[in-house]
């Protein structure tokens, strides 16, 4: 029973954290403005993430693998949109 609780809270946190996430690259999106975003953002957490889906790999954690694997694609599609809305950005009407 223990075991199940603490598979909740991970998942549901998880789930928290990658709501957060996927909200501020959907207001990037939709605005189609990147003001106020930093790059490095998605650069740290870029490499933060493919370190920590290694970690959680080796460690045989599927909870934080599956997080740090969708944290992963939020960052590259976070970046895609940063570099997009920039380039609209700097465009000659």
């Amino acid at each position: 029973m223990r075991e199940i609780a603490t598979e909740a809270i991970g998942w549901a946190s998880s789930l928290i954290l990658l709501a957060t996430i996927v909200r501020q690259v959907y207001k990037q999106w939709r605005e189609r403005s990147s003001e106020g975003v930093s790059r490095w953002l998605f650069i740290g957490q870029t490499a933060a993430s493919v370190g920590f889906s290694i970690y959680s790999y080796l460690l045989g954690s599927w909870v934080f693998l599956f997080t740090n694997l969708a944290m992963l694609a939020s960052a590259l599609v976070g970046e895609a949109i940063f570099k997009r809305n920039k380039a609209r950005a700097t465009a000659p009407p």
